[in-house]
């Protein structure tokens, strides 16, 4: 006899919290509706005077007050358009690697990283096997942020509930649809439903979202429309003008208004946009199943109660059949499906219907979202019992073995063991000869090996600027899919670097404090404020700049944060993962990155000329902006925190900011542009002094940006000279002709240093864990900035 269990589906929505019990009948063949539950907020969720989770709370304990769920299992709702829904059609694969390829594909569709996300996976298609192999297997990739998944199981954990199911309410529509509409039951001989040759479609209509299934039983196909009940509420608010509560109340009732037809009239073009949606949803599911047949649409949903819309899609779908859910077929129970008040919101409880199927194992559906780290806790608490009875058993055990051995040790002799005694002794001796052998031998292996390092030590050392190189590469920014097809250079994630230089040292540490000294320390990471242990190293310095700059973009996301989040941020990590290979950064000896330096400037970009002079910085005057900025007093001279003044890291003044036939002189910026604090011979503040104006032959003086016999752009200043008889000059520069000014881009360009400690590590010398994290974790402290600083090891000279 099949033991009886009992599930509560639980549906928390906009408008309020609906569940349903069910419960086996004891020959499995049966289920019960013995009990259900509907509390309506006093405030629809998203009302703008409304405060969720003080009304979840209140609904959630009036449920328990109400209701006894002590033993029963409690299967939960998360939204469909908060959560991720894809189905996949696997290549030929073999059967023992389907897991394996499926969390391939998951990295590649869900748009964050696994670990942030709660994901789970089902066959629900096709599946042939032919000689071990896979053929046209289709699999659902479902998925979820984990702390929306742990915000939704809250009510119930602050309660002291365990929750035992977590489900997309999508997919307990179509436990609904499988198991009380198609009639589909699921039993160890039928462990899939038969594919229909007619669709159905499950409309269920929410407060801000409506949802439409497609399904023939086999196949799913889902899609999120952004039209709720509440887009009708805001139209009569906007066109009543009435409070939202006022509409609300007035579009529940509006057979009743004094004007029905005014109000129906108000909230026409949110009918039109909903059928116009439906349509489309409709339309774009044909294209993709060509022979998929269409039957009938079922509406579920508080929003479907809404007066006079099921009559609008009938007249307007005409093609197909509309219908209501009316009542549950697939269980019994007139104590539930008589009450005038579940008969009412009858439609309401399509969703905790199917989640308490699914918590019965009555649907073909078996995917969950729940924490797998909460399912496993579970398991180690219900094997507890078993382990505990395991350990008195073994404690029993040894009881007994005790006693007997103390009854052998009263037998004891001298006599007895004296045999014993000095086949124990000669044995003795021999384990002292071997381990001095032992010993002798180890010394000559370790000699042996030193010996080989040193033999070995050129070809180590060679390649260890190739793998800083390498690593440098691999944290630079790198678009993915979509990405690729942006055309907008302002837009485009991509830094460039112009050079990659190194100083030697004696102390590493002297780089560092000079920046600490200069009122710096805020440009390190938080772990990195705390002075590296004194250690010869190298300096490295890279120079470059990029573009990404674009108005649009979040302002913390351009400029210099963009260096320190695309860029500096991975030369902190010990390791980057190059398409699944890890490239060492910090097991390679690179420590402390800064964004020493950023400067954004602007430029004229025209897309005619051919591309490089400047992209890559040729076009700037004298050699581009950082080898005139970077002189005597910079980064080549020692660094840029060596002496200097106000408003940036000491070395960053002087001659080193000015020197050479850079971007300050010649063809230098005009006054008022650079930023205060940066003072020298040529840059005071307020701003950069200079020549007469940023550009090229004809556009100022000096050589720079664009081609010869053009005038600067409006507002760049200087006293070109043109030839052009089209071009006219004014105080605010040259006007260019209008099919000309159409091909000039305004590029918004940022100019940076970056530069870090590396204490080159050859492999064999390599950690393979941080150890500022292993001490961290060590001394049970979450606080970055209390983890110590990472030990200084030998470094080895790559020279």
């Amino acid at each position: 006899m099949a033991e009886t269990k009992s599930a509560w589906g639980i549906d928390i929505g906009q408008a309020g919290l609906k569940a349903i019990k069910l419960r086996t009948s004891e020959d499995g063949q049966k289920v019960f509706a013995v009990a259900f539950d509907y509390i309506a907020h006093p405030k629809i969720l998203s009302q703008p005077d409304a405060i969720p989770e003080e009304l979840i709370r209140e609904a959630m304990k009036t449920f328990l007050e109400r209701n006894k769920v002590d033993g029963d299992l409690i299967a939960i709702s998360v939204p469909g358009q908060s959560s991720l829904a894809k189905f996949i059609k696997l290549p030929p694969v073999e059967s023992s690697k389907v897991a394996e390829i499926v969390r391939y594909e998951a990295r590649q569709q869900i748009p964050f990283d696994l670990n942030d996300v709660i994901w789970d996976y089902q066959p629900v298609g096709g599946g042939v096997e032919e000689s071990g192999f896979m053929l046209e297997a289709e699999v659902g990739l479902f998925a979820m942020k984990r702390d929306l998944v742990y915000d939704a199981m809250k009510p119930f954990t602050q309660a002291g509930r365990e929750v035992e199911l977590v489900q997309m309410a999508p997919l307990a529509l179509y436990n609904f649809l499988s198991y009380d509409v198609l009639g589909f039951r699921r039993t160890a001989e039928t462990p899939e439903p038969p594919a229909q040759e007619d669709y159905q479609i499950v409309l269920d209509m929410g407060s801000d979202n409506s949802t439409m299934l497609v399904s023939n039983g086999r196949s799913i196909w889902i899609r999120n429309v952004p039209i709720g009940g509440n887009h009708f509420t805001r139209a009569l608010t906007r066109e009543m003008k009435l409070t939202f509560a006022k509409a609300e109340h007035l579009k529940c009732n509006a057979t009743k208004a004094p004007d029905p037809t005014a109000v129906f009239q108000a909230m026409r073009p949110v009918f039109n946009d909903f059928v116009s949606e439906i349509q489309r949803t409709i339309g774009f599911f044909g294209s993709v199943n060509r022979s998929a047949r269409i039957r009938r649409i079922i509406g579920v949903g508080n929003g479907f109660r809404l007066a006079g819309l099921q009559r609008f899609l009938e007249q307007n779908l005409q093609q197909y059949t509309v219908e209501r859910l009316e009542t549950l077929r697939g269980v019994t129970g007139d104590s539930v499906l008589t009450d005038p008040l579940f008969s009412e919101n009858i439609m309401t409880f399509a969703v905790p219907y199917g989640l308490a199927l699914q918590a019965l194992g009555r649907t073909r559906i078996r995917t969950t979202l729940l924490p797998p780290e909460i399912a496993m806790d579970r398991k180690i608490r219900a094997k507890k019992p078993w382990a505990v009875a395991g350990a008195a058993g073994l404690l029993l055990a040894m009881g007994v073995s005790t006693i007997g051995s103390a009854s052998v040790l009263t037998s004891w002799s001298e006599k007895k063991w004296d045999d014993s005694q000095k086949y124990v002794k000669s044995v003795q001796g021999e384990i002292g000869t071997q381990k001095t052998a032992f010993d002798g031998e180890l010394a000559a292996h370790k000699t042996t090996l030193d010996n080989i390092a040193q033999l070995v030590a050129p070809l180590e050392k060679r390649s260890m600027w190739m793998e800083l190189f390498k690593a440098v590469n691999e944290c630079l920014p790198s678009e993915e899919g979509d990405a690729l097809d942006e055309t907008d250079i302002m837009k485009q994630k991509k830094i460039r670097l112009t050079s990659i230089t190194t100083r030697k040292v004696t102390d590493v540490a002297e780089w560092h404090k000079k920046f600490v000294d200069a009122g710096q320390t805020e440009l390190f990471a938080v772990p990195d404020q705390t002075a590296p242990a004194a250690a010869p190293g190298y300096i490295v310095t890279l120079r470059g700049f990029h573009f990404y700059n674009h108005p649009d973009l979040p302002f913390e996301a351009t400029d210099r944060r963009f260096v320190e989040s695309a860029f500096v941020s991975h030369l902190r990590k010990w390791k980057v993962d190059a398409g699944g290979v890890e490239v060492p950064v910090g097991q390679l000896g690179i420590s402390y990155p800064i964004v020493a330096y950023c400067l954004k400037s602007q430029m004229q970009y025209d897309p005619n000329q051919p591309s490089g002079g400047m992209m890559t910085g040729g076009g700037m005057p004298g050699g581009g902006m950082m080898d005139g900025m970077l002189g005597s007093g910079g980064a080549d001279g020692g660094d840029l925190a060596s002496s200097g003044g106000v408003g940036m890291p000491p070395g960053m003044s002087g001659a080193g900011m000015m020197s050479g036939a850079g971007m300050m002189s010649g063809a230098g910026m005009r006054s008022g542009m650079g930023p205060p604090g940066m003072g020298g011979a040529a840059m005071g503040p307020p701003g950069m002094a200079g020549g007469a104006a940023m550009g090229p032959p004809g556009m100022a003086s000096g050589a720079g940006m664009m081609g010869p016999g053009k005038r600067g752009a409006p507002g760049a200043g200087g006293e070109g000279s043109t030839n052009d008889p089209n071009q006219l000059t004014g105080a605010q520069g040259p006007i260019f002709q209008q099919q000309e000014q159409k091909q000039i881009q305004v590029l918004n360009r940022s100019d940076f240093v970056v530069q870090f400690i590396w204490t080159p590590t050859v492999e064999r010398d390599r950690k393979p864990e941080d150890p500022r994290v292993t001490a961290a974790v060590a001394s049970d402290t979450a606080d970055p900035a209390a983890a110590p600083a990472a030990p200084a090891a030998a470094p080895t000279d790559p020279q």
